[in-house]
């Protein structure tokens, strides 16, 4: 009978260094694909899934009551960037082609609280999704598109048509910061421009 063959303490660190390298190539892989738009046969944007567990940047409110009654967009928009985009942002201070930012409206609730008075999240009511992608939408400004599912209670729709040009790239052509994105508004997507994995707090090494 043939003896049994130990692996050496070297041996097993090899292996064991080359099946986390695997995995963590594969997970990274299917993270990436998870973060690519999907369009219909038609042209339409697939609500991407999972996007609440995106990367959050940031939640503005312009309320009514500051805007004599009438504000534009008077919603807590809680905004949220997909990881893979998170990642190109944090290394290059770019946003990638194929970028998604994810927007979810909320009505201004209660203003008051144990807290103190201000203004709190009430019910969500909408979500919006802006993409990039300078070879599909060569002729939009940036080549960045905005896709709305609905401006209501969920169930969203499941996949939705770009917005007419006018209703959103004009504004953001006007006033954004950094490449279509209000990032003068967004102190984490500030805070993670070309700042690596270090220093990133949300979605990095701290």
């Amino acid at each position: 009978m043939k003896a049994i063959r130990t692996m050496t303490p070297r041996g097993v660190t090899l292996l064991l260094t080359f099946t986390l390298a695997f995995f963590t190539l594969h997970a990274s892989a299917e993270h990436h694909e998870k973060d690519e738009a999907q369009f219909t046969k038609d042209g339409k944007l697939v609500r991407p899934e999972g996007w609440r567990e995106w990367i959050f940047i940031g939640s503005p409110v312009t309320p009514n009551s500051l805007n004599a009654g009438a504000a534009p967009f008077p919603e807590f928009h809680s905004v949220y960037i997909d990881p893979t985009s998170w990642a190109h942002w944090k290394k290059t201070g770019l946003f990638r082609e194929g970028t998604m930012i994810a927007k979810e409206l909320s009505s201004v609730g209660d203003t008051a609280a144990t807290s103190g008075v201000g203004f709190f999240n009430g019910e969500n009511q909408g979500f919006e999704i802006a993409y990039k992608n300078t070879n599909k939408f060569k002729d939009e400004p940036g080549g960045w598109v905005y896709f709305s599912y609905g401006h209501h209670a969920e169930p969203y729709a499941d996949a939705v048509a770009p917005m007419p040009t006018a209703a959103c790239a004009a504004c953001h052509e006007a006033a954004a910061k950094d490449d279509m994105v209000f990032t003068q508004y967004y102190p984490i997507l500030r805070g993670a421009k070309k700042a690596g994995a270090k220093g990133a707090g949300v979605g990095g090494t701290p």
